[in-house]
């Protein structure tokens, strides 16, 4: 079975094609604003690279259209005219095919996509990026949310204050290369309970000490303290969940740093970790199409976007209890 991923949820407009559960294909482009994520942008600019890019995944995986078996795309959560945007051209070619279309939950997609790279069964999930800050574990037929932000993501609050230093979006990066310069820990609120984290007020603090302390500084204090609350969170629903394996997945698993923090938590307690690729931590296609291929036998009524799709509201069931 060939299937056919879109996602379109944000920034970026990703095509992926799996074949009989592999991955053959991973193609993408990303709306790059001078700031914050512009919707009507986004929306035109995943119209304007979607025939190209659709092309170039099927060049690079020596398919054509007409091979495709099933058809998936990224059903939420996400920004409404971005997911439309995924929601027409699948739908499209969903039927002029008449081939059978998946909504995929977005979110879900980036889980499976860690499991299929790490090779582990059973882990706990720390999901970071722009929009959503997660920690996720499956139980009794659903990805049950153990801890999550209270107010804005992981992403968002990295974006922001980069924002407010004048680095451009997506400030991940910069932050990150900022921060290894830092050489001075600046104390900056620490706003975690049980495994629920909170970033507004952090975001607050940091944006008064712009002018006082070097971005150098202001970069590591907000790496060091807010992934100190991840890792932590993270590591408690280990504990009470008895799990043994850790999997960091999302656009803010680039950043090194954090994936260092979550290898000596697990090396402490005995546990795994592994890293996923760079080109799978953040949204792309091909996590959309996989997660489809798993969900083929699905039989789903509304297929229309979901702007807040939660994560725990989708029935699991291509895995065993």
């Amino acid at each position: 079975m060939i299937v056919l991923g879109i996602e379109s949820t944000a920034h970026t407009f990703g095509v992926g094609i799996v074949k009989d559960g592999k991955i053959i294909a991973n193609e993408r482009d990303t709306y790059k604003p001078k700031e914050g994520i512009i919707p009507r942008e986004a929306m035109e600019h995943h119209y304007d690279v979607a025939p190209s890019i659709i092309q170039r995944a099927l060049e690079k995986a020596n398919v054509k259209l007409s091979d495709i078996d099933l058809y998936a795309y990224s059903q939420g959560p996400g920004i409404p005219s971005c997911l439309r945007v995924g929601y027409e051209i699948s739908r499209y070619l969903s039927n002029k095919s008449k081939k059978k279309l998946i909504g995929v939950n977005h979110s879900i997609a980036h889980l499976e996509i860690a499991r299929y790279f790490t090779g582990f069964d059973d882990p706990v999930m720390l999901y970071v990026s722009g929009g959503n800050t997660q920690i996720i574990v499956y139980k009794e037929g659903k990805y049950r949310v153990f801890g999550e932000t209270q107010d804005i993501g992981v992403g968002n609050l990295i974006d922001r204050v980069g924002r407010a230093l004048n680095i451009p979006f997506p400030a991940g990066p910069k932050i990150e290369e900022l921060a290894k310069k830092g050489s001075k820990y600046i104390e900056i609120p620490y706003v975690i309970k049980g495994m629920d984290v909170s970033f507004s007020g952090i975001e607050t603090h940091i944006k008064k000490l712009i002018g006082k302390e070097s971005a150098e500084n202001i970069a590591y204090s907000l790496q060091e303290t807010v992934f100190s609350m991840l890792i932590e969170a993270a590591e408690r629903a280990m504990a009470y969940c008895n799990k043994d394996s850790l999997v960091i997945t999302g656009g803010v698993a680039a950043n090194k740093r954090l994936n260092e923090m979550g290898k000596i938590m697990c090396e402490e307690r005995n546990a795994k970790f592994k890293e996923i690729p760079l080109e799978y931590a953040g949204d792309n296609g091909a996590m959309i199409a996989y997660t489809g291929y798993l969900m083929k036998d699905y039989e789903q009524i509304d297929l229309k976007p979901i702007r807040n799709y939660r994560t725990d509201a989708v029935e699991i069931k291509y895995r065993k209890w």
